[in-house]
């Protein structure tokens, strides 16, 4: 992400949580380089001694959080954490069914979180008692709280088409307009098909793509087959792709985006009909520091921590009281700003866990086919 990304706050002001004992002056991180709303106090109850062992996705993201949650949270709190990349709920399962629980507190998605639970008691309840009312309900669920919102969408080089600018799946889909090789997403790990996307583009409405209709999805999908190139399993393949010039266009996560274009690759995002996704924080079963697990979760989805994540990297907040911390030019990139969500689709963990099984094998017998 450029420095130039970030500007001065306009507003500095508290969101009334001076009047809970909180403050929010803006300092300057050093070495981090951006002006980031500072927490000062947090409320007692998330204060405490020890550790806490979170796993995370790792890379951009895990530095993210190092300096917008975790070193604060240490030193807010009193609690030590641990931070581990490479969380994976098939670990999580089998630190559970041998009753070595190695991490406290794991990124995770809803949907890795619900299949989990489907299968066995893996997760402890969320403790809403410590939870900041700001945080929207439909982020929140029994086991899980989702702490991040991010979004899968198109991305396509700014060169390609003589100024002409892809809007929405069905341009994905129409090579004449859009001549070039395309890219999307496979299975070979653990992925699931894009069959949104398909049904988008075939014309279907935003509000009738769920339940999913699979034989109208693979009808679509039949009509770009020849031209996807690449279907990607990892999220550095669509941005390699682009920047090598290997395709014109391609399914994307914006976060991915911001070092491509900071990079001064000519590429951009198309948000219209993205995917509207979370990632979660699940606490395994018999977690070790559950109790401060537990704080670590309230803390994190407080409104500034969460502000602080959205200036590091381009992803949103699930606390309603967050974009009073973000610049406007900030806002215009990232998913959970009001002009960006009223154009993505909110993706529907639970029609997923339900029919994962039979659509990934259906896709990867058509991808033979």
């Amino acid at each position: 992400m450029s420095k130039k990304d970030i500007t001065r706050f306009g507003r500095r002001t508290a969101l009334g949580l001076v009047g809970a004992g909180l403050s929010a002056p803006f300092v300057l991180r050093d070495g981090w380089g951006q002006t980031m709303p500072e927490l000062t106090k947090v409320p007692d109850s998330l204060k405490g001694s020890g550790e806490v062992r979170i796993a995370t996705f790792g890379g951009t993201m895990q530095e993210t959080q190092q300096k917008a949650y975790f070193e604060p949270f240490e030193k807010a709190t009193g609690i030590k954490v641990k931070a581990f990349a490479g969380s994976d709920p098939t670990k999580i399962k089998a630190m559970v069914d041998t009753k070595n629980v190695e991490w406290d507190m794991a990124q995770l998605s809803r949907g890795s979180i619900l299949n989990l639970m489907k299968r066995g008691d893996y997760f402890e309840k969320i403790d809403y008692s410590l939870v900041d009312d700001g945080v929207d309900k439909a982020y929140r669920f029994e086991y899980g709280l989702e702490m991040l919102v991010w979004a899968q969408v198109m991305a396509y080089r700014t060169d390609a088409f003589k100024g002409a600018v892809p809007k929405g799946w069905a341009d994905f889909w129409d090579t004449k307009k859009f001549p070039g090789d395309r890219s999307m997403v496979g299975t070979t790990a653990g992925g699931y098909p894009e069959m949104e996307f398909a049904l988008m583009a075939a014309g279907v409405p935003a509000d009738k793509i769920y339940p999913i209709d699979m034989d109208k999805a693979f009808a679509s999908y039949d009509k770009i087959k020849k031209d996807v190139v690449k279907w990607w399993d990892t999220g550095a393949q669509p941005i390699q792709l682009l920047t090598d010039r290997e395709v014109v266009m391609t399914s994307v996560w914006n976060g991915r985006m911001a070092a491509l274009q900071a990079a001064g690759v000519k590429a951009d995002i198309s948000w219209s009909q993205g995917l509207l996704k979370r990632d979660a924080w699940g606490i395994p079963k018999g977690a070790k520091n559950a109790t401060n697990a537990q704080k670590f979760v309230a803390y994190s989805t407080m409104a500034i921590p969460q502000a602080r994540v959205s200036l590091g990297i381009p992803y949103g907040s699930v606390n309603n009281g967050s974009n009073e911390f973000i610049p406007e030019e900030r806002l215009k990139v990232l998913p959970s700003a009001p002009a960006i969500k009223s154009q993505l689709l909110t993706y529907n963990y639970d029609w997923w866990i339900e029919n994962s099984e039979t659509a990934v094998k259906r896709f990867n017998k058509w991808l033979l086919g």
